[in-house]
Formats: C-alpha cells, sequence, structure tokens
C-alpha cells in the first residue's frame, strides 16, 4: 500500500515497489508512523515496568528466604530506571502537586529523560528531597483537622520504588494480625478476623487502643534504628533520613521537623507498619504467651489496634503493660479514645444480671461493633453499622457536591451520585448493615431532592417523579459481602 485513504490509518507498511514503476512509487519505501503518540506512556511500558519491579521483589525474596537474619546490603541497584517508571504510573493522575508545582501530565511530557535524571542524581548521591506541602482536612466527625505533607513528584516516585524493594523483606518479617497497608491485605480482612475471632474464641473483654498523634509522634531515631535491623545498604537508610528531615512547608514558611512522619506520604504507610511491628506486635506476640491466663486476640490497622480477653484481669495487666511499652518509644494512647469495655458471647447475659443494660459499642475501621441476638434463633451474634459519624461526613459532602453542580442535568448529577453510592456499598454492604444503608439511601435522596428543587422557585419536581429518578439512577440496597466467618475461613484455608 503507498498511500492511506485517511489520516487516521494505522501505519502504513512499507512494501517493494513494482518494476518499472513510476517515479513517485520508487522514491521511498519508508512506512508512514501513522498517527503521532505519547510511546512512553503506552501500555508496553506498563508492562515492561511491572515485570522489572516483579523480578526484583523475586530476587530481594529469595535472598530473604536464604538468609532470614542477616542484613541485605544490596539494594539500591534494584531501584531502576524500570521500576522508577512503575514507580510513576502507580502514583494517582488527578493527585495535588508537591512545592515544586509538577502535576503527573506535566512530568510525563519528557518522562524517559526526566527518570533517567532522577536514576542518575540518585546512584550519585546527588538527590535531594524537597519538603512537604501541608494541607489540612477534615476528619470524619467534620471538626477537627487532619495535617497532610504532600510530597514532590520526584519524591512520590522514588519513595514508590523503594518502597516496592522494601516490601517483599518486610512482609516476611509481619505477623499474621498486621493488616494495614500490606498487599493482598484490606480492611475488610480485618475485620473478618476481628469477627471470627470475637465469636471463636471465649472473649469477653475488648480493648479499643488509639495511639494519640502516631505519624507526628513517633520518633525517628528509633525508627532508623528498626530499619536498621534488616536493611544493611546505607544508601536506602540515607534516603529515608531525606524524606524524614525534608521538613513541611506551611503557608509559604518552611518548617523543620525533628519528629514523625508525614503523613500521607508513599513511604509513611511501610515505615508505621515497620515502627509498630518493633514496638508493638513482636511485644504483644510474646505477651500473651507468657502473661495471658485466658484466650487473647489481635487486630491491628495502621496505628488503630483491637485486642480482646477472655479474662478482664488480663485486660487491665496488657492496658497497663502497653502505656508503659509505648511510652520508651515515644508514643502514648489517648485517653479519651482508648476504652476497656466488657463485649461478647456472654456480656448481655452478666451484665443483665448485675442490671448495667445492654453491651458498649466500640468503633473499627469505619464501622461500630454491637453485641445482638441471630434472627432465627438464641445466640450471640456480633453486628456491625456504619460508623455514625462516617455517614455524616459522607452526606456533608454529597449535600456540598450538589450545590455545586446545581446547574449540570439531572442525567449528570445521577450518573454521579450512582457512583458514589455504588462505591459507599461496595465497603459498608455488610450483614446486620442493611437498616443503616437504607437510612443513607434515603437521607441522599432527600439532599437531591431539596438540591433539585432549589434550581427555580416554582418547582414541580414532586416525591412520585423523584421515585423514578432515584431508581433510574440510585443503586438498590442489598448486600454485597458474606458473612466474616464464611470469608475468613475460606482465606484461612487457602
Amino acid at each position: 500500500m503507498m498511500h492511506g485513504a485517511e489520516k487516521s490509518d494505522s501505519p502504513i507498511v512499507p512494501v517493494k515497489p513494482a518494476n518499472k514503476a513510476e517515479q513517485s512509487a520508487a522514491e521511498s519505501v519508508e512506512g508512514d508512523g501513522g498517527t503521532k503518540r505519547n510511546v512512553e506512556l503506552q501500555s508496553t511500558a506498563r508492562t515492561q515496568s511491572r515485570a522489572a519491579v516483579s523480578q526484583a521483589q523475586d530476587r530481594i525474596r529469595g535472598a530473604v528466604t536464604r538468609n532470614r537474619k542477616e542484613k541485605l546490603t544490596a539494594l539500591l541497584h534494584h531501584v531502576s530506571i524500570d521500576v522508577l517508571r512503575w514507580g510513576f504510573f502507580s502514583l494517582k493522575k488527578r493527585a495535588a502537586p508537591g512545592v515544586d508545582g509538577v502535576t503527573w501530565d506535566q512530568y510525563a511530557i519528557d518522562l524517559e529523560a526526566n527518570l533517567a535524571d532522577l536514576h542518575a542524581r540518585v546512584h550519585a548521591g546527588r538527590y535531594r528531597a524537597l519538603p512537604s506541602r501541608r494541607r489540612y482536612i477534615l476528619k470524619a466527625d467534620g471538626k477537627q483537622q487532619r495535617p497532610l505533607g504532600i510530597a514532590a513528584i520526584e519524591d512520590k516516585i522514588l519513595q514508590a520504588a523503594v518502597v516496592a524493594i522494601l516490601t517483599p523483606i518486610y512482609e516476611a518479617e509481619f505477623l499474621g494480625f498486621s493488616y494495614g497497608f500490606r498487599p493482598g491485605r484490606s480492611q475488610h480482612d480485618a475485620l473478618d478476623a476481628l469477627a471470627f475471632g470475637i465469636k471463636a474464641r471465649k472473649i469477653c473483654w475488648i480493648l479499643d487502643a488509639d495511639i494519640a498523634r502516631f505519624f507526628d509522634s513517633l520518633s525517628r531515631e528509633w525508627l532508623i534504628r528498626f530499619v536498621e535491623h534488616r536493611i544493611g545498604d546505607r544508601r536506602i537508610i540515607r534516603l529515608i533520613q531525606k524524606w524524614l528531615k525534608a521538613g513541611v512547608l506551611e503557608e509559604g514558611r518552611l518548617i523543620e521537623t525533628t519528629e514523625g512522619t508525614p503523613q500521607g506520604s508513599v513511604a509513611s504507610p511501610l515505615l508505621a507498619n515497620v515502627y509498630l511491628h518493633y514496638v508493638y506486635d513482636l511485644w504483644v506476640q510474646q505477651w500473651r504467651k507468657r502473661h495471658a491466663t485466658g484466650d487473647v486476640i489481635v487486630v491491628r490497622y495502621a496505628d488503630d489496634t483491637i485486642v480482646g480477653f477472655q479474662h478482664q484481669q488480663d485486660a487491665e495487666r496488657f492496658l497497663n503493660d502497653l502505656k508503659e511499652r509505648l511510652a520508651k518509644f515515644a508514643l502514648s494512647l489517648h485517653p479519651e479514645k482508648t476504652r476497656l469495655i466488657e463485649f461478647g458471647k456472654f456480656a448481655a447475659e452478666r451484665r443483665a444480671r448485675r442490671g448495667a443494660g445492654k453491651p458498649e459499642t466500640f468503633d473499627f475501621l469505619g464501622f461500630t461493633h454491637y453485641a445482638t441476638s441471630k434472627k432465627d434463633g438464641p445466640g450471640f451474634q456480633l453486628g456491625r453499622k456504619t460508623q455514625r459519624k462516617r455517614m455524616r461526613s459522607k452526606l456533608r459532602e454529597i449535600k456540598e457536591t450538589l450545590r455545586q453542580h446545581r446547574h449540570k442535568s439531572i442525567d449528570e448529577q445521577g450518573h454521579w451520585l450512582g457512583t458514589v453510592m455504588r462505591g459507599y456499598f461496595a465497603y459498608f454492604a455488610v450483614p446486620t448493615n442493611t437498616p443503616a444503608l437504607s437510612a443513607f439511601c434515603h437521607h441522599v435522596t432527600v439532599r437531591w431532592l431539596r438540591s433539585l428543587r432549589r434550581r427555580s422557585q416554582r418547582h414541580r419536581l414532586t416525591w412520585k417523579r423523584m421515585g423514578g429518578y432515584v431508581e433510574r439512577y440510585l443503586p438498590p440496597v442489598r448486600v454485597l459481602h458474606p458473612w466474616p466467618e464464611e470469608r475468613f475461613r475460606v482465606a484461612y484455608s487457602r
């Protein structure tokens, strides 16, 4: 084929011109490259980068298996351009930029040159971490603010690459009751383990422990010492120290921090897990073997932890020992959010005999856990419903977005609301939570109705007509998750 009929045709393949053809046909046999594209961002690059990360992790995993207790002294060479490219593609495209002001799209314009320059600076020791841009977001209660640190784009890329290299090392170290920010483990895995433990073991007391300002108060000196237990490559250690000492930029003012790690950075979850692994997990494992006189269950997700006990004496002793343990490593328990409550199979019966009322509830990973009975007969049933402040926070967010998008068509608003609610149900649609889901759907409908009515002073939108919109755009309320003990048994059997 010598001439393409359309500009958008696929690349024209050159063919040998016929003998005695006209001069125009014999002049060139070079093919047309077709429509110009940014080849660096094609899926081939993503696939090759993902394969490079997998190969590097396999090699590290093999080294960890061969040397369980020895330090790994050669790791930085695994941070190749392919691994950095994978780190770039693993970032969120629409994430807010750091102090450098460079977005994902801007960095992608000359991606290969940028990655080659970053790779050269890292391996030559010329890489310098930029301060994180401080930003505050509202917590679920809508009153307090949580500080976040937004790193620069190159810091994010390098942190993602280093975390990918360190993950197989620490996955061989972390204990089974640690669920936060680990590959193959989700919040629902932690919730399932907690529900199964409460029902399968003789649990009568629950300690809901909350570490006060964990990310802001952890000791960097202790963190580096913990990392050095397994990492002997000083270049990796120096990279982590650079990220910790970079400081934060708030309202144009550089603030040098001496403790903690910026919450929201790519490396923070892994570093937090390493810190708590040595401070909390290993200690808990030894404590329940040496001091517990009854059953003890532990579930930790990041800095949120739930510990269940059979005996009250064990729970009280553990709480006192935990306070002393955390104080040695610059941590403390939140005095108001840390509670020891009577909970479990026999709590309702025991409290009824004492005239103490129903068992108290506790919150974990967005759910309020309460003690109830089975619908089809007598017996204990762990109930879970959406945490009230989580629902209020989501409804507040939906109301504000509807106010901003009031000028858009009903079809656009409906599709957006449907997407939001499907995402909400994907997490909260668990057994025993149907009433809370129905209430959420009702409140969303009311807010949407009021928003649409405010588009005109003489609206004609009735509840009957609104019901048609709800049926057309919003998902029905139904349970999407199995019972926790069923899913936990399947996962544990594998």
